[in-house]
């Protein structure tokens, strides 16, 4: 869960954001499956990053460690990582299919980052059908996925979770049951978040407790801040028409 968010002007808005060590459990009680085994650190958030990219935007998703239980090509398949991408109006409010909501505004664009492929999909209004988009690409540095996505590049409001990869299901993400068992996720309640670890505040249950992530970053609203503009230059003439007026000679 997050402890520190930072804004840096770059080359363009970058935001980054740091997440602690040991907290890929859920609300603290999931039990990580034994076969195959995947470790907690293969699993843990500890950073993400995004900026624009030439015409797109780069994620940088770091964990703690990687791992390969499944013998992915790429090299890590023991997550499953999604990014959620809102810009400040419209979207969709429920996060796929993780079992969480925004709380408020709703996303745009949808990552879905596995060891065995990638998807881009964006929605235009909440209930409406995604569209599937250029699959992002994805290289691993040491411990961190870097990811470049045909997102147009602009300040954005973000939601970030890690999940246990599993190629027996459907979406290809286990979800967790609350019967015990060496190859399920076990949770103590029915219905539990898919994810095992969010970025969120340090301390902030909520995900877990009350189905609601909230985001990180900020979305900037364009619309108004060209209607500000526009309003500015419309009062910029009022006054210089008022001074030409006052300095016309009778």
């Amino acid at each position: 869960m997050l402890t520190l968010l930072t804004a840096t002007l770059l080359t363009g808005t970058l935001l980054s954001v740091s997440d602690p060590a040991g907290d890929a459990r859920g609300d603290g009680g999931y039990v990580l499956p034994r076969r195959p085994a995947v470790s907690e650190a293969a699993l843990d958030l500890r950073s993400f990053q995004a900026g624009p990219a030439g015409d797109g935007m780069r994620f940088t998703v770091g964990l703690e460690r990687t791992e390969n239980p499944w013998n992915a090509p790429s090299g890590f398949s023991a997550n499953v990582t999604d990014i959620f991408v809102g810009g400040s109006v419209g979207g969709e409010r429920e996060l796929a299919d993780l079992g969480l909501g925004t709380g408020g505004p709703g996303w745009t664009y949808h990552l879905r980052v596995t060891g065995f492929g990638s998807a881009l999909t964006r929605v235009a209004e909440a209930g409406a059908e995604p569209t599937r988009l250029q699959d992002p690409s994805v290289r691993l540095e040491g411990t961190r996925l870097v990811i470049d996505a045909a997102v147009p590049p602009g300040r954005y409001a973000y939601w970030v979770t890690s999940s246990v990869y599993s190629p027996l299901t459907p979406a290809g993400v286990l979800r967790p049951v609350t019967t015990p068992g060496p190859a399920v996720l076990q949770a103590g309640r029915t219905g539990s978040p898919v994810p095992v670890d969010v970025l969120a505040p340090a301390g902030d249950v909520t995900p877990y407790t009350r189905g609601t992530l909230a985001p990180v970053g900020r979305a900037r609203d364009t619309r108004a801040l060209t209607l500000g503009a526009l309003g500015g230059l419309g009062l910029l003439a009022v006054i210089v028409a008022t001074l030409r007026s006052r300095r016309s000679p009778a």
